[in-house]
């Protein structure tokens, strides 16, 4: 009895003299009051028993009672939540330089994977030269439109394999189908082997599978850069199309709506649809754009950290702050999207809004240097592949099943439940 309450009271002052410390030094910075504003935090935990399993729903719930700027304590991580257009462009363009740098999660640096990965690596020579691969060999127009042909080959092959569904009336995993897909269109590009068969492994079996074969295979710096090409671009990408399907089971008269464009543009005989034919479908772009909003594929960028103090809207965001953008909070905020709950693709038609990095009210593939170098790849197949199963099939759940559209959060934003879809002859 004497040594639980030796314990408790050993517990309590700790606390107490950590909080005590805490203030005295945030008082003698300066900085207790020029912090954003905020929920107060516990000794030594911070406020990460405010995050709940679905960080990106409290902490949107917090933004709308402290502000689209809002400091916490993660542990012991002084950080910065961005929840607004507004806020992201001081952020993110204004002073792009002193926050490009990463902070960095102890489940990346157990194995120095931030120290070789372009994701994770602050901006120098190292991050440059990965850059420069990426932007000037593998996703520049010109090669994308060179290797045309290859994701027409894969996308075709998605076709043919829904096509066997369609014909014996069962369900598609349309998530692991878009993965398979997309992880072959990859595989090809770089390596021209397809990694993963339909049908054959889970998703998580492909990554893993793509990580053994860099780790054995490849210099340290392509293990680390390419793992993170294929994982990121698959993940993304098949979560994405997974998110659209749902919504456009779940808004029947708005596929219908995107089939008789495809059929207007390409026509209603047989024909493939082509990537050639993107751009002259403008209700397609938007139900994109609407799918990226409302369930982007990571709901947080990844963190951001700041190189030095730096004074935004008044209050001082001080050096080595780790900076979370709430990419979901932002596709939430009423203040920038009428109706923003419900799924309205037509809310793009007569606005010149993209998720390029230009417009900061939607960044699903982030912004300034920090930008996805793989969304152009990423744009033309996540067309592709929905205007594909839109213009060959119309859709339908199974019969007594009930739509589930709640989330769950990840390294990216999936349905709680896989959406399981039957294709129906058109």
């Amino acid at each position: 009895m004497e040594s639980t309450i030796i314990f408790i009271l050993l517990s309590i002052s700790t606390c107490f003299f950590y909080f005590l410390n805490s203030l005295s030094r945030r008082r003698k910075s300066g900085v207790i009051t020029r912090l954003p504003p905020g929920p107060y935090p516990f000794p030594i935990i911070g406020n990460i028993l405010k995050l709940g399993n679905k960080p990106h729903h409290s902490l949107a719930a917090l933004s709308k009672t402290y502000g689209p700027l809002m400091s916490l304590k993660l542990g012991t991580t002084t950080t910065i939540v961005v929840s607004s257009r507004e806020i992201a462009q001081e952020f993110f363009l204004k002073h792009d330089v002193s926050f490009s740098s990463r902070s960095i999660p102890h489940v990346v640096n157990t194995h120095d994977h931030d120290k070789l990965s372009m994701a994770w690596l602050p901006v120098g020579d190292q991050w440059r030269k990965l850059r420069r691969i990426s932007k000037e060999h593998l996703f520049v127009v010109r090669q994308l439109d060179a290797s045309h042909l290859l994701r027409k080959e894969k996308v075709q092959q998605l076709v043919d394999h829904v096509q066997g569904y369609c014909d014996n009336g069962k369900p598609v995993n349309i998530g692991q189908t878009a993965a398979t897909t997309t992880l072959n269109v990859l595989s090809n590009f770089i390596f021209s082997i397809d990694l993963a068969q339909y049908d054959s492994r889970s998703s998580q079996d492909f990554k893993d599978l793509v990580w053994s074969l860099m780790e054995v295979g490849g210099k340290p710096n392509i293990a680390d850069f390419f793992p993170d090409l294929f994982i990121a671009g698959t993940e993304t990408t098949s979560s994405t199309l997974e998110w659209a399907m749902a919504e456009l089971i779940h808004n029947p008269e708005q596929m219908s709506k995107a089939r008789s464009e495809l059929e207007e543009v390409i026509g209603k005989e047989d024909r493939t649809f082509q990537e050639s034919d993107i751009s002259r479908l403008p209700y397609l772009h938007a139900i994109v754009k609407e799918t990226l909003r409302l369930h982007p594929p990571v709901t947080f960028l990844l963190p951001h950290k700041a190189t030095k103090d730096v004074e935004i809207q008044g209050y001082i965001i001080p050096k080595d702050t780790q900076i979370l953008c709430n990419l979901w909070g932002m596709g939430q905020d009423s203040n920038t999207w009428s109706d923003a709950q419900r799924f309205k693709p037509q809310r793009f038609l007569d606005v010149g809004i993209d998720y390029k990095g230009r417009d900061l009210e939607l960044i699903p593939f982030g912004t300034g240097r920090r930008i996805c170098p793989g969304l152009p790849l990423a744009h033309r197949m996540l067309h592709l592949m929905l205007g594909s199963l839109i213009y060959k099939f119309d859709w339908k759940i199974e019969e007594g099943m009930v739509m589930d559209m709640s989330d769950k959060f990840g390294m990216t934003l999936q349905k709680n439940l896989p959406l399981m879809a039957i294709p129906v002859k058109l």
